[in-house]
């Protein structure tokens, strides 16, 4: 599913439901990590370090540690970047070298309502109202929960270029739909505040693209070097 979202030099790998990813070996450190987590984090925190460890192999690279950096975004291994989720039943990682991309973000959630409130406090009044409009042509999607999606891949690749939080009120994400596939799109995301600076050139927006399939919402960004 994140791999249709994702260019050719993408190495996307992905399990779903109880997948054996989750039962392979921690390393020590990242053991560790998790020493104190309830049962539901532990295997989370396996399934989809178990995922980025295949895509580590399929680049070539031998599997190694995946620990948790400021602010718990993954440190990467050197020449390598990439971007991780999961949600219930879905755990996906996706890698690329640091020579095909500047940045990427996944993020994966279920196809359904956001909780109360949340939609308020994470949509700007713009979003909201692009949002009712939507929903009015394309009732069966749930765009509060997608919105939230590219919301939360958008700050995954932000953060890595910048090492700064992103608000949700800092970005402004117009959303699109495939006029022959209506469980598929894009996304736009307007910075609000300064990007970053790569090479002499200051990024203004994040592309990203969409997919709703086996329950869930996925989404992708990625950004290309300079």
């Amino acid at each position: 599913m994140i791999e249709e979202l994702l260019p050719d030099t993408v190495v996307a790998v992905e399990a779903h439901g109880t997948d054996e990813a989750g039962l392979a070996p921690l390393f020590p450190e990242e053991e560790a990590f998790v020493a104190l987590a309830v049962a539901k984090r532990r295997r989370e925190f396996a399934t989809v370090r178990a995922c980025a460890r295949r895509a580590m192999e399929k680049l070539g690279v031998p599997p190694q540690a995946i620990l948790p950096g400021e602010r718990g975004a993954p440190r990467w291994p050197d020449g390598l970047l990439g971007s991780m989720t999961h949600c219930d039943g879905y755990c996906a990682a996706a890698l690329v070298r640091a020579t095909d991309l500047a940045s990427l973000g996944i993020d994966a959630e279920p196809h359904a309502p956001l909780p109360d409130g949340v939609l308020e406090a994470v949509a700007l009044p713009a979003e909201q109202q692009r949002l009712r409009r939507l929903a009015a042509a394309l009732p069966e999607l749930r765009g509060d929960r997608l919105l939230f999606s590219a919301k939360e891949s958008v700050y995954k690749a932000w953060f890595p270029l910048t090492g700064r939080w992103l608000e949700f009120s800092e970005a402004d994400i117009d959303l699109t739909v495939d006029p022959g596939d209506r469980t598929r799109g894009g996304f736009r995301a307007e910075l609000l505040v300064p990007g970053p600076l790569l090479g002499e050139r200051r990024v203004g927006h994040f592309e990203g693209r969409w997919i709703v399939s086996r329950g869930l919402v996925a989404t992708a960004v990625t950004v290309p070097n300079p």
